[in-house]
């Protein structure tokens, strides 16, 4: 199915705090979650804008509070400012304890980005609110070149991370236990994604046990230039709580 895009430019990314980005006080390095909030700005503007966008400057930032290892980190942008061929995206980091749901304001930004092609007015502003729904989560990544095959498409293999880790967020959140994948499933590729695309994650939860709950998660692939939209893929796992 291709369709054309919501006309909300607001995003959101979540990730999880691993080993490897965090120092030796086991908290999340600056320079990685800054790298998360100009990965957030870049899609935002570039949503709105349809347009090739670099980032030109950003604000003061202030680190509030630490992101912690094992927390999970959301990171929303949307824009709040447009000229003729630059415009402003105001991000904002969030920690969140898996287990809790205790939520820490890390960091918030401004980031102002700058059109590199042609000389056409940027689209004027627009409301840029994220939806909410429940037992909903709608997160987004990019796909880069090491994540591509020979043909330049994302390896498959890459799209199921992606997809297991919506569900197990998605799972999390519901469950708020120390959750772990049980089962994949059914998992059907209907179209490949290019470099330089953006991912929509869309993950439901559809059932709840006692102890497992089942999530489906969509792939939906987006050219950020065009706007055009596809389903790409879909599956189904089933998460179990991990008893300590």
């Amino acid at each position: 199915m291709i369709y054309e895009a919501s006309p909300l430019a607001a995003v959101r990314l979540i990730d999880m705090v691993y080993p490897g980005d965090t120092n030796h006080h086991g908290t999340l390095f600056g320079g990685a979650a800054l790298a998360h909030m100009d990965k957030i700005a870049f899609l935002a503007a570039t949503r709105h804008g349809r347009r090739t966008f670099v980032t030109a400057a950003s604000d003061r930032i202030d680190f509030a509070a630490p992101a912690l290892l094992g927390d999970m980190v959301e990171v929303s942008g949307r824009v709040v400012r447009v000229g003729r061929k630059s415009l402003d995206v105001e991000v904002s980091l969030e920690a969140e304890a898996p287990l809790t749901g205790e939520r820490r304001l890390c960091t918030c930004g401004l980031f102002t980005l700058v059109a590199t092609d042609g000389d056409a007015p940027l689209p004027p502003l627009r409301d840029a609110t994220l939806p909410e729904e429940p037992d909903t989560l709608r997160i987004v990544d990019m796909v880069f070149p090491p994540q591509t095959n020979h043909y330049g498409t994302l390896y498959g293999g890459d799209a199921l991370q992606m997809m297991g880790r919506a569900a197990f967020i998605a799972a999390t959140r519901h469950a708020r236990a120390v959750m772990g994948m049980a089962a994949s499933d059914r998992i059907d590729f209907t179209s490949p994604v290019r470099e330089a695309e953006m991912v929509e994650l869309v993950a439901r939860v559809r059932m709840a046990g006692i102890d497992s709950v089942l999530v489906s998660v969509d792939l939906i692939a987006e050219d950020l230039l065009t706007g055009e939209r596809r389903d790409a893929a879909t599956a189904r796992f089933t998460m179990v709580a991990v008893k300590s």
